[in-house]
């Protein structure tokens, strides 16, 4: 029997997944390495277990078939639970009692990029344990190989009667457009739809890995043009839409303005805190100040913390937060879920909360005080260099006595608003925002951004992108 042994493309081991570009850095051998290495420590901490689903992505099916045999070659058994949203196979986890879990999924990528998102037990797997798979690849530091099993199992039924279990709209009758833009939670979406009262239109439900209508990732205007046409044409109460893997979601109110991450947290967390009174509401340090004050005006405990689906969940573990968000769509209810993101499980329960409103979204929306801020900025820095700039950024304000909160890279307060400065976990690009009361403020925190950024030597970040106000 040859010895396992098995180099990664060192790009493709991230902070939160593995992920790459499919026949360049990611390849099914990769896939099959993932299994045997992940396995192993399933296999090393007393699991027997591991539920497996894969995204619509063309190469899925293959990557997956090569990740099971990984897996039952370290003698586990593997649930199969097939073509799914990556919160299905989360629920999947707990449903099946399993000891892992491992999603095929590129999430809101291009379509010829594709990875895997991992749990263990039934926490997040990411950084460090990533990392070492990595080395117990290259060292062949595996369990000896022997015959596992696989089997198929649907939890498509089980997971929309859990989801449906919340759903506290009563009888109102709203109208609602979906767009699942063609990714893996568009049949899950439909299974939904016809099950809650009202009239649901659903737009780009059928699974298509090449995604003919537009890319999957609600974040961007762009791609929720399609959902805000439909809303006005249907005056709909809302739409929504989710990525390519159902984990982030995208709201539209009844005008077809879209709310963003931030305002729709505002909107969950004055519910929950209903019944969870002091709750603590997580979201990332990307967040609007509007958040953490609405929030604390509902009776919160807000909480900024480091961007990133896995270090969010890991931190609402900690504290016991019942609801946590981040700008980038995803949401984590804990409030009668299981605290991991899930789209289609916060859109019911958005339904629920839009259902017992007397008003509409849209005026929600507009009553929330009105700042103006820039898009997210993204601009390339070398990986060696990026946590560097931060740190000396970091260093020059400490000297010039800025108020700065640092809990993930640095966010700056002055009396025009905020600035944001931060490494990105994922890329070699450094991320900034800012967000002020007024235009005139707005360019003072951008020019103070690019003070900075030239001091180390940096060039300064394009600002042409029209700025959000919200």
């Amino acid at each position: 029997m040859t010895a396992f042994r098995h180099r990664f493309d060192p790009t493709s081991l991230r902070e939160y997944d593995i992920r790459g570009i499919v026949g360049k850095t990611l390849k099914p051998e990769d896939a099959f390495a993932i299994g045997r290495c992940f396995g192993s420590i399933v296999v090393r901490g007393g699991g027997k277990r591991v539920a497996v689903g894969y995204d619509g992505r063309l190469h899925s099916p293959e990557l997956e078939a090569q990740l099971v045999a990984g897996l039952r070659a370290c003698g586990l058994e593997v649930c199969r639970i097939g073509l799914c949203a990556t919160p299905m196979l989360y629920f999947a986890a707990y449903d099946l009692q399993a000891d892992g879990a491992a999603m095929v999924t590129g999430s809101h990528n291009p379509p010829d990029y594709n990875g895997f998102k991992m749990m263990i037990g039934k926490k997040p797997f990411y950084g460090a344990q990533i990392q070492e798979i990595g080395r117990m690849a290259a060292e062949g530091d595996v369990v000896p190989e022997q015959a596992g099993s696989d089997r198929e199992v649907d939890v498509a039924e089980r997971y929309a009667d859990r989801v449906l279990q919340d759903w506290d709209g009563g009888d109102r009758k709203l109208k609602v457009v979906w767009d699942p833009g063609n990714g893996s939670s568009g049949p899950i979406t439909r299974a939904l739809a016809a099950r809650l009262p009202g009239t649901h239109f659903v737009i780009n439900g059928d699974v298509d890995g090449t995604f003919p209508n537009h890319h999957p990732d609600p974040t961007v205007a762009k791609n929720l043009e399609q959902l805000i046409t439909e809303v006005k044409r249907e005056k709909a109460d809302l739409g929504i839409a989710f990525d390519g893997d159902g984990d982030r979601i995208g709201v539209v109110d009844d005008e077809g303005h879209i709310l963003f991450g931030d305002q729709l947290l505002v909107v969950l967390a004055r519910d929950v805190l209903k019944s969870k009174p002091g709750g603590m509401i997580i979201a990332d340090v990307k967040a609007s100040q509007v958040l953490f004050d609405e929030v604390a005006k509902a009776g919160g405990t807000p909480l900024m913390w480091k961007t990133g689906h896995s270090l969010i969940k890991a931190k609402m573990a900690e504290t016991g937060s019942p609801l946590a968000g981040e700008m980038s769509g995803h949401i984590f209810f804990a409030d009668k879920w299981y605290g991991f993101d899930d789209a289609p499980y916060s859109a019911v329960r958005l339904l629920g909360i839009v259902a017992r409103m007397t008003e509409k979204l849209s005026e929600v929306r507009a009553a929330l005080p009105q700042v103006i801020n820039t898009p997210e900025l993204r601009f390339n820095c070398e990986e060696a260099r990026k946590f560097q700039v931060v740190q000396e950024v970091k260093d020059r304000l400490a000297a010039e006595g800025a108020k700065v909160q640092d809990v993930d890279g640095v966010r700056v307060l002055t009396d025009d608003g905020w600035w944001l400065l931060r490494a990105s976990n994922t890329q070699a690009v450094l991320v900034a925002r800012c967000e002020a009361t007024s235009e005139a403020g707005l360019e003072r925190l951008k020019a103070q951004l690019v003070k900075q950024l030239v001091a180390s030597g940096l060039e300064a970040p394009d600002f042409s992108g029209e700025n959000a106000g919200h």
